[in-house]
């Protein structure tokens, strides 16, 4: 989507799509990664997602990217930190202790600024992306991080005849298209968890399936 819609959507604090809990997935799989501690994390569009703090936790140095200057600040503020904030490119770079939160366009993410990044974590990134925008993200992904790196994707498949995203619908066939042959791709889970998220039951989906994939960049 547009910039204008998610500073629109922050502003309002139309954000549903914010969970009050720390990702079961990223807490069941994100170990078995085999990290080491320290490793630096990029976690993109995160907004001000309790994930973030949760691999701080964890030992992790973690960056974020996120458009909304609202919630950047939110997130450093309902954690109690007062970040360190400078112009780093075209960013303005918020850092308080093992997490930095780079706010402006994902697209301008340079690989110098991304030097030494291990891992990736992708819980709302893909799926927040309309078709059009999905193949510019993996490519933009694929340019910038360095060979090696690992993480988590989690993915959404419904019927898209039934609700507008976001989050979008993204099948497993165009998960494959968009990181093959860069990426390795392995599913680790998949469900319907329709009858955990009243809200799209509200919107009238008849099945709500989740996906978790393991990544890595050859």
């Amino acid at each position: 989507m547009h910039a204008e819609f998610w500073q629109a959507r922050w502003a309002r604090s139309e954000i549903g799509f914010h969970l009050p809990e720390v990702n079961p997935y990223l807490q069941q799989h994100w170990p078995a990664l085999g990290l080491p501690i320290g490793a630096r994390v990029l976690v993109p569009l995160c907004g001000k997602s309790l994930d973030l703090a949760w691999l701080a936790g964890q030992g992790y140095q973690v960056v974020g990217v996120e458009l909304a200057q609202r919630a950047v600040e939110d997130f450093f503020a309902e954690h109690e930190l007062q970040p360190v904030v400078s112009e780093v490119g075209a960013f303005r770079v918020y850092r308080a202790g093992a997490v930095e939160i780079y706010c402006g366009d994902f697209f301008a993410l340079t690989a110098q600024q991304l030097a030494g990044c291990a891992a990736l974590y992708d819980r709302a990134a893909l799926i927040a992306l309309p078709p059009e925008m999905r193949a510019r993200y993996v490519a933009h992904l694929t340019q910038v991080l360095p060979s090696g790196c690992q993480g988590l994707l989690v993915t959404l498949d419904y019927d898209q005849a039934q609700m507008d995203g976001p989050p979008f619908a993204v099948v497993d066939d165009e998960v494959q298209r968009l990181f093959t042959p860069y990426w390795q791709l392995d599913e680790l889970a998949c469900g319907d968890v329709l009858g955990d998220n009243w809200k799209f039951l509200k919107r009238g989906l008849e099945r709500l399936d989740e996906r978790v994939y393991r990544v890595c960049k050859a």
